[in-house]
Formats: structure tokens, C-alpha cells, sequence
């Protein structure tokens, strides 16, 4: 076997055991049992090392980078888990690896699995970068807000119906967690505002670019978690609320980003 697919493979493994043993911990009630959640931040940081090393191998060709479907899922998947690993040392969200983890480790298959060539020039002025850079990080907040919605949701659900069941209790208080998804939702809409502004400066054709359907659906989840926001600062909107409004405009951002890539490139071929 050679380097990568060794890397891949440990990166993998590495991935399913954090969450597996997070899994456990939370059944019991406690996400630090014995100390072990941070023997669990640190394999997975060098989870999410080992993943970048492959990343980098895959991405970074002369003249460009190749941004194929596969290697874009990956990408989003590795940024999605640093962001989470590095907040982990400050906020306590290391209870999202369990998903997380899993859905990195499946993208680093998919991405090793199907290796395809869509190579994009490094062209465009600072106003290109700065969209990519924007809108990858603008995703990945929003997917791990809608996650810390989901959790937000149950959490919400068990305290209604008196449950104190093991991963209730490992969970941090109804308050923290909602202080820290409106947190993640405030600061992906800043981060989505500039996509949306620097992607502007670039459109030249938005129909011969194949852009319509992405520019519409960025826009209209820009306005989803907008509201949201609003609804939250003048009305105090919380879990029910937030659930709804979080989830929908996460679903309207990956059609924009991830649905309408997978079928220009891999069904249509464009």
C-alpha cells in the first residue's frame, strides 16, 4: 500500500474511534470520563492532521487546485473537524464529533474511493480566494450549528418529558448550548455575507457559469438564517424556533454548494 492510502486509512480509523468512545462516554452521562475527553481531542487532532496531509496531496497540483466533487466533500469535511477540534479546547463541543468524526472519515473515503480531476486555476484576483476561503467556512459553521440544533432538539425534548437519561446529563446546560449555536449561526452569516459579496465582484456570466441556481439558493439561505438571527434579537426566539429555521436554511446551503456541484460535475459533466 502506498503513503496516502496507509494515512487514509489510520486518518479513518482514527476518525470512528473518537466518535465510538465520545458515543460511549455520553451514554454514561459524563463526555470526561477519567479525563478521557482530552485523550479524545488530541486523537482527533491528529486525526484531522493526518487528514490535511492527504488533503494536500490530493488538492494541490501546479497551476491550480483540483476542486473535483469528491475532494471538495473532503475539504469541507476537514474544516468542519478542525473548526471543531480547535473550538473544543475552548467551548465544550466535542459532543458534535460524534457525528462529525464519522462524516469526515466517510468523505475521506468517498474522496480516495473516487479520484476525479477538476482543476481550477489560480486566477481571479483576491475577490475569488476570498469566496472560496468565505464559502467553505461559511458551510462548515452551518453544518455543525445544524448538528448543535439536533442536539439542541433533544435536549430540549428530554427536559419537557423529565429525562435524565446518560446522554442528556452529558450534555452542557439548555443555556450554553443555545449561546453557542447562535454564536456558530451569527458568525457563519458574516462569513456567508462576504461569499456573497466577493462572489459578486467575480460573476461575470451568471447563466454561462452555471451560477443561477447556486447565487438564488445562497441567497435565499442567507435570508433563512438572517431572519433567524432577527427573530432570536427581538423576539427571543429559542430551540423549537431555532431547530426549524437552522435546519432549513442549512438544507437550502448545501443544495446551493453541494447538490447543484454534484450535478453540474459528476451527472452533467460540466
Amino acid at each position: 500500500m502506498n503513503f496516502i492510502l496507509i494515512t487514509a486509512i489510520v486518518a479513518i480509523g482514527l476518525y470512528l474511534f473518537t466518535a465510538a468512545r465520545l458515543g460511549i462516554n455520553m451514554s454514561h452521562g459524563n463526555a470526561n470520563i477519567a479525563g478521557s475527553g482530552n485523550i479524545l481531542l488530541g486523537v482527533g487532532l491528529l486525526a484531522v492532521i493526518l487528514h490535511a496531509v492527504i488533503l494536500y496531496q490530493g488538492i494541490i497540483e501546479i497551476g491550480g487546485l483540483n476542486l473535483s466533487f469528491f475532494n471538495t466533500l473532503s475539504l469541507l469535511g476537514w474544516v468542519i473537524v478542525a473548526m471543531l477540534v480547535i473550538s473544543a479546547f475552548f467551548e465544550p463541543v466535542l459532543n458534535l464529533g460524534i457525528v462529525m468524526f464519522p462524516g469526515a472519515a466517510l468523505t475521506l473515503i468517498l474522496m480516495i474511493v473516487f479520484p476525479t480531476e477538476r482543476v481550477m486555476a489560480l486566477q481571479g484576483g483576491w475577490p475569488m480566494k476570498v469566496h472560496v476561503l468565505s464559502s467553505i467556512l461559511a458551510y462548515s459553521l452551518f453544518a455543525l450549528a445544524a448538528v448543535q440544533v439536533i442536539l439542541l432538539a433533544l435536549q430540549d425534548k428530554a427536559i419537557r418529558e423529565h429525562k435524565n437519561a446518560g446522554f442528556v446529563r452529558s450534555l452542557p446546560p439548555l443555556q450554553t448550548m443555545e449561546a453557542l449555536l447562535f454564536q456558530m449561526i451569527a458568525l457563519g452569516f458574516i462569513i456567508l455575507s462576504f461569499s456573497l459579496l466577493t462572489g459578486a465582484i467575480y460573476i461575470t456570466d451568471m447563466f454561462a457559469q452555471h451560477l443561477v441556481h447556486k447565487t438564488v439558493l445562497s441567497l435565499l439561505s442567507w435570508a433563512v438564517f438572517g431572519i433567524l438571527l432577527w427573530g432570536r434579537w427581538k423576539f427571543g426566539w429559542r430551540s423549537r424556533k431555532a431547530f426549524s429555521w437552522t435546519m432549513g436554511g442549512f438544507i437550502v446551503l448545501g443544495l446551493a454548494y453541494l447538490v447543484t456541484k454534484f450535478i453540474l460535475e459528476v451527472i452533467l459533466g460540466h
